[in-house]
């Protein structure tokens, strides 16, 4: 038997409840970083609300930094998290970036040597499948699109490190760092890259930490990586 309840119930405020509803959206990847939403119209349809509440709904997404409103362009996906945002907000200059890919590195290298000990039979396949879908974004020619299934690939295997918070701050730091890459190059690609990346699943899929870290943190050391980053804030 529990304890009395001292507090009242209190339900949620409408605009609360859709401003979750569009967190939910971008937090499950629903709405991908970089995407443009739908529009109020029809998100107000899809809810059976207002248009009202919908606007104030994405006016709170917007100040906590997760959308971002263009004039005459539409509503877009900034953030995947509060902390993605904060970070974001917090870094604006060519130092800070340089950090955040330096700690990138980092939480690849370990999300890499915990997953190549631990992911799962079905983590590994999809670990696969991700690779194989990240090459055909890139040679489809559409950068949203591989940017997403690289994001995706390398999320993968930060979940596949059994430690959810490494997942969520690794979302973080990797949402700011793709977005920098997003804005200053259309393919970040080369055949060099793309092997790493291949060597990086076949070390997880092998069980090899070592071989699994060093492939991650050698994504980040790559010279057309940095170079893009260095190009964001000339």
């Amino acid at each position: 038997m529990t304890g009395p309840l001292t507090a009242p119930v209190r339900r949620q405020p409408l605009v609360a409840q859709v401003a979750e509803q569009f967190r939910e959206q971008i937090r499950t990847g629903v709405w991908a970083l970089g995407e443009r939403i739908p529009g109020e119209h029809a998100l107000a349809t899809e809810l059976g609300v207002s248009r009202g509440t919908v606007r104030e709904a994405l006016r709170a997404l917007t100040l906590a930094g997760l959308l971002d409103p263009r004039v005459g362009d539409g509503t877009y996906v900034s953030g995947t998290s509060d902390l993605a945002a904060t970070l974001r907000r917090e870094t604006d200059g060519a130092g800070d970036l340089a950090h955040a890919i330096d700690l990138r590195a980092v939480l690849d290298g370990a999300a890499a040597r915990r997953a190549a000990a631990q992911a799962t039979a079905p983590q590994l396949d999809h670990i696969d499948r991700l690779l194989a879908d990240r090459r055909t974004a890139h040679d489809s020619g559409d950068p949203a699109a591989f940017t997403a299934a690289d994001t995706a690939f390398h999320r993968a295997i930060a979940m596949a490190s059994g430690n959810p918070l490494l997942a969520r701050i690794y979302d973080a730091v990797g949402d700011l760092v793709s977005d920098s890459i997003r804005r200053t190059t259309e393919l970040p690609e080369d055949p060099a890259l793309h092997e790493l990346h291949r060597s990086l699943a076949a070390a997880v899929r092998a069980g090899d930490p070592d071989a699994a870290e060093r492939a991650a943190t050698a994504l980040l050391q790559d010279v057309s990586f940095l170079d893009a980053a260095r190009r964001e804030q000339s």
